[in-house]
């Protein structure tokens, strides 16, 4: 028992640097308007593991520490993550799973933006979700659909739960 744990706060703390350095790599167009986080494809990984809720949102705060839009962007688009990874984690259909951090992150973040930058909200509302749709419900679903069945894949990230999920 006590050996689980462990595996789970190191895999845990794996998938917070892997979305933290993703997400400083790419920092050019991670943050602000019509962003594309890369590292938002990781939500995907609570479809088949919950707990890895934890590790994304850790390495979401840690990421958001470098936010041009300071502690604003720390505590909402950490919570975006946050309710988009518990949202994902009950879900049974892939596609539908995606749409959540478009939904999460457009209003959220779109609602920071327009707040602390003085922007048009629905404008950002749109430029948000259209970023978090490309990166997460295209790149992030399709790359899942084709590797996300494999044995080894699930064994690799410690799947348990939705196996043999639907598109």
């Amino acid at each position: 028992m006590r050996n689980d744990i462990v595996l789970r706060i190191a895999t845990n703390a794996i998938v917070a640097a892997l979305y933290f350095v993703l997400t400083l790599v790419t920092a050019p167009f991670s943050f602000l308007g019509l962003q594309f986080r890369v590292a938002e494809i990781l939500v995907l990984l609570c479809f088949f593991r919950r707990d890895y809720t934890i590790g994304l949102t850790l390495g979401c705060l840690l990421a958001n520490l470098f936010s041009p839009l300071g502690w604003p962007d720390i505590v909402f688009g950490s919570l975006a993550t946050l309710l988009s990874c518990v949202a994902i984690s009950f879900m049974k259909q892939l596609f539908i799973a995606t749409l959540f951090p478009v939904v999460f992150n457009a209003f959220i973040v779109g609602a920071e933006l327009h707040f602390v930058l003085e922007e048009p909200f629905w404008l950002n509302v749109g430029l948000v979700a259209l970023g978090e749709f490309v990166v997460v419900s295209i790149v992030g679903y399709v790359f899942f659909m084709l590797i996300g069945k494999k044995d080894y894949v699930q064994r690799a990230i410690g799947a348990r739960q939705n196996f043999r999920f639907k598109w």
